[in-house]
């Protein structure tokens, strides 16, 4: 059900600090972009739309935006001109819309929707009203102050470089989250900001004073500060990683999976873990994964864009890469790379192959060593492995090419033609031994004379 709110999520931020040509929004955290960490939490929320403002450079974040369902769209803040500004933009991009509003931030991809609704379920039940998401913080920082009236009602923020000696005592800061009874509220009073502070920008967080000029009711809701935390920097980018996983791995080992190493252990934004699935140290999760129950992930394993069925073991030292779909308890073992193949049920790759755009049949046995030639340097082509098939050590299969059930292939082969069922296959050079020959060849390296 589509709940009666609007949310404005300002992302037109340049991110000079993070030094890169990708706009910051768009870095990652835990394979997902922090703007897209901050919309999946809106839409959690199934408000009636959510408003991402973008700066004018800032097209590949509105081509990202673009690529969500529902009721998200994008609109252009035309100059910096400060957070005032920036929700004056989103306000008239939802021009259509009189309900409440949450302003929420592209660059705070730990926020989780409980905190947006934290924030909006304090808006004063009275009437007209504005609501704050404050949290503690200790120290010397950068954070605005909130500053409160004895019977605890919100006063006004002051940014840190406008606050005084008293106002930078205060440990209550403020996260930057704001909500509004109405937008033709916000509108009325984002008008009325000027520049008249140590910036010379329009400070959305001046709208709490005029506000409270106007009698109007401002409440405080608390979060906690890691949820809130804005990224500005790289470092700041690796500590919101960092916190991720920790919430990812806790969420896996909650859900009946065991991590023997959790700390090693480095999960997607959407990895899907079945229960009793284990898994050791060192393993690497990219996004677009699913494992299912009673799976066992030997160590120092990368997977990406991989299914693995139920009872199946991988690794140690195994690679999934997009399009590995290992099924039912197959066996990926050692130095095996597994890429765009179905592993049907039972099949064993123990060590050291490569399998890439292909099929291996139920119950086979490929040997070490072995490979699927899949590209001729201008196409991919497709090996075609049956059920029961051996397939002996160090062999190459020439695509495209189909084993049919039952075969044996001789170790060393190259598969260049179809093998019937039950075929034995074999295909080598010609032996030569000239006795003495070692010897012989000995010599001429090492340049003895005879």
């Amino acid at each position: 059900m589509t709940n009666p709110m609007a949310i404005i999520i300002l992302a037109a931020g340049e991110g000079t600090r993070m030094r890169s040509t990708l706009p910051k929004v768009l870095h990652p955290v835990c394979g997902k972009s922090m703007i897209g960490h901050a919309i999946d939490a809106a839409r959690a929320l199934s408000p009636a739309n959510i408003m991402v403002v973008t700066s004018p450079a800032q097209e590949s974040v509105r081509e990202y935006v673009a690529g969500f369902d529902g009721h998200v769209t994008t609109c252009i803040q035309k100059k910096p001109q400060g957070t005032g500004d920036a929700v004056r933009a989103g306000l008239e991009g939802l021009a259509d819309f009189g309900g409440p509003v949450v302003i929420a931030y592209g660059d705070m991809p730990l926020i989780t929707p409980a905190v947006l609704k934290a924030v909006f379920d304090a808006l004063p039940k009275s009437g007209d009203g504005l609501s704050v998401l404050g949290f503690q913080v200790t120290g010397d920082h950068a954070y605005g102050r909130l500053v409160q009236e004895p019977d605890g009602a919100l006063a006004r923020i002051v940014e840190a470089r406008d606050a005084s000696e008293y106002e930078r005592a205060i440990t209550l800061c403020n996260s930057g989250l704001m909500a509004a009874s109405s937008a033709a509220l916000l509108s009325q009073l984002v008008a009325r900001l000027d520049t008249d502070n140590a910036k010379g920008e329009y400070y959305l967080t001046d709208v709490i004073g005029l506000a409270r000029t106007d009698n109007l009711p401002c409440a405080v809701a608390i979060g906690d500060g890691e949820t809130l935390m804005g990224v500005n920097s790289r470092a700041e980018l690796a500590v919101a990683e960092r916190v991720m996983q920790t919430r990812l791995r806790t969420q896996a080992m909650d859900k009946g999976a065991t991590l023997i190493d959790p700390s090693t252990v480095w999960f997607s934004h959407d990895t899907m873990l079945g229960r009793d699935v284990v898994v050791g140290p060192n393993v690497w999760f990219g996004p677009n994964v699913v494992i299912a129950d009673n799976v066992e992930i030997r160590p120092n394993c990368h997977i990406e864009g991989a299914s693995v069925g139920e009872g199946a073991i991988i690794g140690p030292f195994a690679r999934l890469r997009p399009g590995a779909d290992v099924r039912e308890n197959a066996h990926i073992g050692n130095f095996v790379e597994i890429k765009a193949a179905l592993i049907e049920p039972g099949a064993k790759i123990n060590h050291l192959s490569y399998i890439g755009d292909a099929r291996v049949g139920a119950d086979t046995n490929i040997g070490a060593g072995t490979i699927t030639c899949n590209y001729d340097g201008y196409n991919k082509f497709k090996t075609d492995i049956g059920a029961g098939v051996f397939v002996g050590s160090n062999t190459a299969m020439v695509a495209p090419v189909v084993v049919h059930d039952g075969a044996v292939i001789g170790a060393g082969s190259v598969v260049t033609s179809d093998v019937p069922k039950d075929a034995l296959y074999v295909s080598r050079g010609d032996e030569k031994i000239k006795p003495g020959g070692g010897a012989i060849y000995r010599d001429k390296k090492s340049g003895k004379k005879d």
